[in-house]
């Protein structure tokens, strides 16, 4: 599908005319093209890593808070269909500060367009959470524990492929 535009050059160079169907076929397919990529990127899974690292000691409570204020909104997202499954880990050792991490939690989105809509969640919180005040304090100090906090979008790599 690369060819289309050097083919477009090659007979402007030599000489040649290009035909303004040409043209339109080659600006449509373009169109299709990025369609495709379109719906392959909505039918395809899309996969994030959020990892926390919270102050020292505060670990264990992080997560506590973790699993009851924000786990359920999660596991939710998989009943509807927009996750697919959800992961948790954490270090067997820590390592220097700097690059230290707690929890590590990965997020199989149905697709990339979802993984980046929240124009649902709260109403689903409210629906999970009647006591509003309650669950705001608490995802309050469940953040306050965090000294970092970042989100890595990845992708598999083929090790067949050549």
């Amino acid at each position: 599908m690369n060819f289309r535009i050097p083919l477009a050059s090659r007979m402007i160079r030599a000489g040649g005319t290009v035909s303004l169907a040409f043209l339109l076929w080659q600006t449509a397919s373009s169109v299709v093209d990025a369609q495709t990529s379109q719906a392959e990127a909505k039918a395809r899974p899309f996969v994030v890593e959020y990892y926390y690292k919270a102050r020292w000691g505060h670990a264990d409570e992080f997560i506590r808070l973790f699993k009851k204020n924000h786990l359920p909104l999660l596991r939710k997202q998989i009943e509807l269909g927009n996750a697919l499954q959800v992961t948790a880990e954490s270090p067997f050792h820590h390592g220097t500060e700097a690059e230290r991490w707690d929890y590590r939690v990965r997020i199989v989105w149905k697709n990339v367009q979802i993984a980046h809509d929240d124009s649902g969640d709260e109403l689903i919180l409210k629906q999970l959470f009647p006591d509003q005040e309650t669950f705001k304090r608490e995802e309050g100090k469940r953040f306050e524990i965090l000294l970092a906090h970042w989100d890595v979008p990845v992708r598999t790599v083929n090790l067949d492929e050549k």
